[in-house]
């Protein structure tokens, strides 16, 4: 059937092509012709999926606070012309290298660590923001544009909890256990925005994409919220975090420093949550487990390895430290409360690697050896 349809399709283009075209020309004509007018009619039905998105938000915020209202007033339009007109000032030196720039203004400068510090100071700030909430940059283009509606919806449902709880508003969030798609999904939109910006960053980073980091953390760190997200939106932010690995992992630029920061600590502050702490543990450790032994393999039969990989493994082993000696928003985890297949499949035969990697790669035997150390600490005290 396939081949008459094919052989249909060839009479039917010799038949009415016109005169002074060959076949080849007005077949790649028509197939050109068609794949537009699929490019309009997909543009068409994004623009109408976003817009069903946006109205579905809006419902389920009406739902959960029937007093809450997404207009938004003088006052906030005002502060984001300002935001527009003057964006935020930051260091010549992120046009640096980054090679004597210190971790702490490393995270300073990109925005993230600081400005995630200061919005956690201000979270009991008991002024009504439901009047005075504003947009989220709405001037923002290209990347940034994407992320606009989820990020302003999420932001919304995290400022009715907050005032819900502080007595402020009455909110019913019982609401979210029969209507958590419009969540998740907004939460899909902004996990594949934010990769998207890891992948290919720019610096300065903008403020809108350190507001859209710390909607994300403040959502899986809300203790009744992130029940939800996590229910359905588990293995999207699972994924989330393989990619952010790989891109730690693959990054080879020179100036790549002030990128690798900035993806870590994202990771690590995706670690306040419980159950997203324990998965990325063991995706953390799977990675060094496997780099451990390919470069044993290498150095065994004095084969190459991949340099870059190899100095970019360490950003990984801090991230691993710092997840399994720091505790979580929700309890005092500690590196004990871990277990788990890939830590066992770490700690198999992991002497003996380091013996045989400790006179070529010293820093990497000990940064194997304080794993060790801290994966077993519940046995050593």
């Amino acid at each position: 059937y396939l081949k008459i349809s094919k052989l249909a399709l060839a009479f039917a283009i010799i038949h009415s092509k016109p005169p002074g075209k060959s076949c080849k020309e007005y077949a790649e004509h028509l197939a050109k012709t068609v794949s537009e007018q699929d490019f309009r009619w997909k543009s068409k039905v994004e623009v109408l999926e976003a817009e069903v998105l946006r109205l579905r938000q809006e419902l389920l915020l009406n739902k959960i606070c029937p007093k809450f209202s997404l207009e938004n007033n003088a006052s906030a339009e005002t502060v984001l012309d300002q935001e527009c007109i003057n964006p935020v000032s930051y260091s010549s030196q992120l046009e640096d290298s980054g090679c004597d720039v210190s971790n702490d203004f490393a995270f300073d400068s990109l925005g993230t660590a600081s400005d995630f510090c200061q919005s956690e100071q201000n979270v009991n700030t008991s002024k009504c923001w439901l009047e005075t909430v504003p947009p989220l940059n709405l001037c923002c283009t290209g990347k940034e544009g994407s992320l606009t509606t989820p990020v302003q919806f999420l932001q919304h449902l995290l400022e009715i909890r907050k005032l819900s709880e502080g007595g402020i508003l009455q909110a019913d969030f019982t609401v979210l256990d029969n209507d958590s798609s419009t969540v998740c999904k907004s939460v899909s939109q902004l996990l594949d925005g934010l990769t998207i910006f890891y992948n290919s960053p720019k610096f300065p980073v903008s403020a809108f994409l350190t507001e859209a980091v710390h909607v994300l953390i403040s959502l899986i760190t809300d203790t009744q919220l992130s029940n939800h997200v996590l229910k359905k939106c588990f293995k999207k932010l699972e994924e989330f975090n393989k990619s952010l690995i790989q891109i730690i992992l693959r990054n080879g630029n020179i100036n790549r420093f002030q990128t690798l920061q900035t993806v870590s600590h994202t990771l690590a502050l995706l670690g306040r949550n419980n159950i997203l702490r324990n998965s990325l543990i063991s995706l953390l450790l799977s990675e060094l487990r496997q780099f451990a032994e390919q470069l044993l393999q290498a150095h065994q039969i004095e084969a190459m390895y991949d340099i870059t990989r190899y100095e970019n493994i360490f950003h990984l082993f801090m991230i691993l430290e710092q997840l399994l000696q720091s505790g979580t928003g929700e309890s005092n985890s500690s590196s004990s409360d871990f277990d788990g297949e890939e830590k066992i499949r770490f700690l198999k035969n992991l002497d003996q690697m380091i013996l045989h990697l400790s006179d070529e790669f010293p820093l990497l035997s000990l940064y194997l050896w304080r794993a060790n150390v801290l994966l077993n600490s519940s046995q050593i005290q």
